[in-house]
């Protein structure tokens, strides 16, 4: 298993962890997700055939920045 770890900006609320984690979760490899909305970071877990490309663009796609 594969881990990434990245600062992310704009997790404002509850509703945008939930959109944030729902997306992440669809993605096709994706084990885990973890959104820690007070350290601004996101934590995934995944296997092939997710990659560490797909997983930061399904995290900007939802509006978010990563740092």
């Amino acid at each position: 298993m594969e881990r990434l770890h990245c600062k992310v900006n704009g997790i404002a609320n509850e509703n945008m962890k939930t959109q944030l984690k729902n997306s992440l979760e669809k993605v096709e490899g994706v084990n885990q997700v973890c959104v820690d909305m007070a350290r601004k970071s996101v934590e995934v877990i995944y296997n092939e055939p997710a990659t560490q490309e797909i997983i930061r663009s399904c995290i900007q796609n939802t509006g978010h920045e990563i740092e």
